[in-house]
C-alpha cells in the first residue's frame, strides 16, 4: 500500500507539473464510499480555480487552490496519483498501467488543466477517501496526525522520552499515525529489521541504545525511499523489502523470514536477528504462514473486502484444520465437508437461531444415566418432548410429588414383574392343548 514515500512522490509530481495551472474541467466519480462530499458541488468548486500548492502530511495529500474549498486525498490501500504522460511512481498493488484506458475506470477524481495536462486520483480497492475541505489541516483526519516522519522528525531525546511512556508493542506504536505520521506496514517492518528490534517488544522496555538505533533507521529508510521517488527497484538489495512479498516466508542475507501478527497487522521479521529482550525474552512467538495474501503480499487488515471494519470471528472445525475431533465435539454439528456446520447449512432457508434440542444419551451411544427417568425416553431412544405421546397440550405439566416409599414400591413391583421378553419365552415353551373329541 502507498506509504509516505509513495505519497510524497505523488506530491512532488503534482508540484512540478500542475502548480500554477488553472482547472478547466473536473470529473468526480459517483462513488459515495470513496468520495465523501457531494459530487456535483465538488466539480463546480474545482472549475476555474488555480492550483497554488500541493501539500502532504503522513499519507494524506491535498491541493491548495487560489480560494477554498480544497480537495483532500487519503490514499488508503491502493490510492494513486497519475499524470498523463508523466511517470510518477510505481509501487506494489499499483492498479493502472500506462497502456490502460485514460482516464482509468478506477478514477475517483479527474482534472484537465488549462494547458491540456490531465491528472487523476484512482483507487481500485475503494479504501481511499476523497474529501472537500475549507482548511484540511484543521479538521480530521489531518488534524489528528502526529509529526510527519519526513518534514517534522523528532529529535533523538524526544523520541526516547516518548517511547518510555508507551506500554504497547513497538510495531503497533509505529503504525499509530497520531504518534508519527507516514509510517505504514512495510516501513515499520524495514526499520525494525534494520535496528534489530523485535516487533512485539514493549516500547517502554527498549534501552536507549535500541531507541537510538530505531530512530536512525526511521530517518535513513524514509529519506532514502523519498530520494529515489519510492522506486522500489532502486532500494538497497539488503533491505527486507525485497524479500517479504513471497507467498512463503523467504530469506534475507541467508536468514529465515517469518510472519507474525503485531499491531493487528501481518509482520515480516527475522527471528535470528530480532529477539525479545528483558522480561519478554522467554516468551515464545508462533509464526503464522496463513498471514499471506493470494498475490504474495503480506496480508493487510480488511484487504479481501471493501469493508475495512473488523469481521466477526468465524468458528473453524478441528477437522477443517486437519486435527482429529475433540472429545467435546458434537459430530452432529459438523457438515459433510468437515467444516463447522452453520445454522441453516442443511438447506433450510430459515437462518434464525433454532432452539436447542435435547439429545438422549442413548442417541449419543452412551448407556442410560443413573439419573435418567426411563419414562422420559421415547420409543426411538430420543429424549421425549412434552406432548410427544400425541397429546396436543404442550403446556408444562405440574410436577406430581411422589413419596420415597411410593417410589420404592414401584421399583419393587417393576423388579418382580416379568418382562415382555420373559413372557414371550414362557409362551413359546407352553404346548398348545389338544381338544378331545
Amino acid at each position: 500500500m502507498p506509504e509516505l514515500p509513495e505519497v510524497e512522490a505523488a506530491r512532488r509530481a503534482l508540484e512540478a507539473h500542475c502548480v500554477g495551472r488553472r482547472i478547466r474541467r473536473c470529473a468526480v466519480a459517483d462513488d459515495p464510499k470513496v468520495v465523501l462530499s457531494d459530487r456535483v458541488a465538488f466539480e463546480r468548486a474545482m472549475v476555474g480555480r488555480t492550483i497554488v500548492a500541493a501539500r502532504r502530511r503522513g499519507k494524506n495529500l491535498w491541493l491548495r487552490l487560489d480560494a477554498p474549498p480544497f480537495p483532500s486525498f487519503q490514499f488508503g490501500m491502493a490510492g494513486a496519483i497519475y499524470i498523463k504522460g508523466v511517470a510518477v511512481t510505481k509501487y506494489k498493488r499499483s492498479a493502472v498501467k500506462s497502456t490502460d484506458e485514460w482516464p482509468s475506470k478506477y478514477s475517483k477524481f479527474f482534472v484537465e488543466l488549462d494547458d491540456g495536462l490531465e491528472f487523476s486520483f484512482t483507487d481500485k480497492r475503494r479504501f481511499a477517501r476523497v474529501r472537500l475541505f475549507d482548511d484540511p489541516e484543521t479538521v480530521p483526519p489531518i488534524s489528528e496526525l502526529g509529526p510527519d516522519a519526513l518534514f517534522e522528525p523528532m529529535s533523538v531525546d524526544n523520541f526516547v522520552e516518548s517511547l518510555r511512556k508507551k506500554k504497547i508493542g513497538i510495531k503497533a506504536l509505529l503504525l499509530d499515525q497520531s504518534f508519527v505520521s507516514g509510517i505504514g506496514n512495510w516501513i515499520a517492518d524495514e526499520v525494525l529489521y534494520q535496528s534489530r528490534t523485535h516487533p512485539l517488544q514493549i516500547a517502554s522496555s527498549l534501552t536507549r541504545e535500541s531507541c537510538e538505533a530505531l530512530h536512525q533507521s526511521i530517518q535513513e529508510v524514509v529519506k532514502y525511499a523519498v530520494d529515489v521517488d519510492a522506486d522500489s527497484g532502486r532500494f538497497p538489495i539488503e533491505w527486507l523489502f525485497h524479500h517479504r512479498w513471497g507467498k512463503n516466508p523467504g530469506k534475507v542475507d541467508g536468514k529465515k523470514i517469518e510472519f507474525i501478527t503485531a499491531g493487528g497487522r501481518t509482520t515480516a521479521y527475522v527471528p535470528q536477528l530480532q529477539k525479545l529482550t528483558g522480561t519478554q525474552s522467554g516468551k515464545a512467538v508462533v509464526a503464522d504462514p496463513r498471514q499471506v495474501s493470494n498475490d504474495g503480499d503480506a496480508k493487510e487488515a480488511g484487504e479481501d473486502d471493501d469493508d475495512p471494519k473488523p469481521r466477526k470471528r468465524v468458528a473453524i472445525s478441528r477437522a477443517a484444520r486437519g486435527k482429529p475431533p475433540s472429545r467435546k465435539t458434537n459430530p452432529m454439528q459438523v457438515s459433510e465437508d468437515g467444516g463447522a456446520k452453520e445454522v441453516g447449512a442443511d438447506g433450510d432457508d430459515d437462518l434464525k437461531p433454532r432452539k436447542r434440542v435435547a439429545i438422549s444419551r442413548a442417541a449419543r451411544g452412551k448407556p442410560p444415566s443413573r439419573k435418567t427417568n426411563p419414562m422420559q425416553v421415547s420409543e426411538d431412544g430420543g429424549a421425549k418432548e412434552v406432548g410427544a405421546d400425541g397429546d396436543d397440550d404442550l403446556k408444562p405439566r405440574k410436577r406430581v410429588a411422589t413419596s420415597r416409599v411410593a417410589r420404592g414400591q414401584q421399583n419393587k413391583d417393576a423388579a418382580s414383574a416379568p418382562s415382555r421378553k420373559t413372557e414371550e419365552i414362557a409362551g413359546a415353551k407352553k404346548k398348545p392343548s389338544i381338544e378331545q373329541g
